[in-house]
């Protein structure tokens, strides 16, 4: 079969969801061959067999977080080198996408971003990427090289497929480049308790309507153990921090379940969330775009309406 590598995203060992999901769409592909880059593999060692990994090159060198990106490209055109790849998978985040832009630079091959599904089509990869702020979808396939995919979190439910992974332990050796940005400091962000976006099944987000108050947002999302989002015009205002803005300048999203709370649905926000798998809304006007792509919609105050279903999901919880 053919080798289909995948960056893993991880912390410490620790493996984000994408890490997960990419190893399940490769194996449709061809073999999925993970690449665990920086410090606590043997944390990660059970969880990667777990999900399928067919071969896992694994290089610990300090370099990958003293120094910012290169040396992941580095070892990632090494490993390509040595394996020869149908194709490259990358978690579509910030750092994800700077590390594909820069190998496939590098390498002279094509580069799909933000994909919502890769599949095999006559005999060659075709991915599907959500374009125009979300209105329409393309099927993309590379012309040149290897593709390099960044795929969306939340694009593919993780499956679990247990495995015996083929370890390589690699010793990367890094360009010149490698060295020239130094992380000199890192500080963990406030913790709330709820998950991060990139890793949230279920968000509850909060637009204008919410005229500042988030409090019936965070409470629903307490009790369904959610994530908190926010529109731009929320955000703008000063309601709600900037990492948690979703769309088109914030951040993309796919949960399961994605209830918008007072927000009207600009295009702009609608290409942030709109892979969602389930969309629910609840907004005063029953004009609002948000409703043209929601599976289901309440016209109504957010104000009645969400205390209301955080009262009922309470109760019903508590009958069993």
């Amino acid at each position: 079969m053919s080798v289909i590598l995948v960056l893993i995203d991880h912390a410490g060992g620790k493996l984000c969801r994408t890490s997960l999901e990419l190893l399940t769409l490769a194996r449709s592909l061809g073999e999925p061959t993970a690449v665990f880059l920086g410090p606590g593999y043997d944390s990660a060692q059970s969880e990667l067999a777990g999900y399928g990994a067919a071969a896992v090159y694994v290089d610990e060198q300090p370099e990958f977080t003293e120094y910012a990106v290169v040396p992941k490209v580095d070892a990632l055109a090494q490993v390509a080198a040595s394996t020869a790849p149908a194709a490259v998978l990358i978690p579509s985040s910030a750092e994800g996408k700077e590390i594909a832009a820069r190998l496939a630079v590098r390498q002279g091959w094509g580069l799909i971003a933000d994909a919502l599904d890769v599949r095999l089509a006559d005999a060659r990869l075709e991915a599907t990427q959500s374009v125009f702020g979300g209105t329409h979808s393309v099927a993309s396939s590379v012309t040149v090289g290897t593709p390099i995919v960044t795929v969306k979190p939340g694009a593919i439910t993780a499956e679990p497929a247990p495995s015996q992974p083929a370890e390589h332990r690699i010793d990367t050796t890094f360009t010149d480049h490698a060295r020239a940005v130094r992380v000199i400091e890192r500080s963990p962000r406030t913790v709330s308790g709820r998950p991060d976006l990139a890793e949230a099944k279920i968000i509850i987000s909060g637009g204008r309507g919410t005229g500042g108050d988030f409090s019936p947002i965070e409470a629903l999302a307490d009790v369904l153990e959610a994530g908190v989002g926010a529109s731009r015009a929320a955000v703008d205002a000063g309601w709600y921090p900037h990492s948690q803005q979703i769309g088109q300048t914030g951040k993309t999203v796919s949960p399961l379940l994605y209830l918008a709370c007072g927000i009207s649905g600009a295009i702009q926000h609608r290409a942030g969330m709109q892979t969602s798998k389930t969309i629910v809304a609840v907004n005063k006007d029953p004009e609002a775009p948000i409703f043209d792509i929601a599976d289901f919609g309440v016209v109504g105050d957010l104000f009645t309406i969400v205390p209301k279903l955080t009262d009922a999901i309470q109760q019903r919880r508590a009958t069993g």
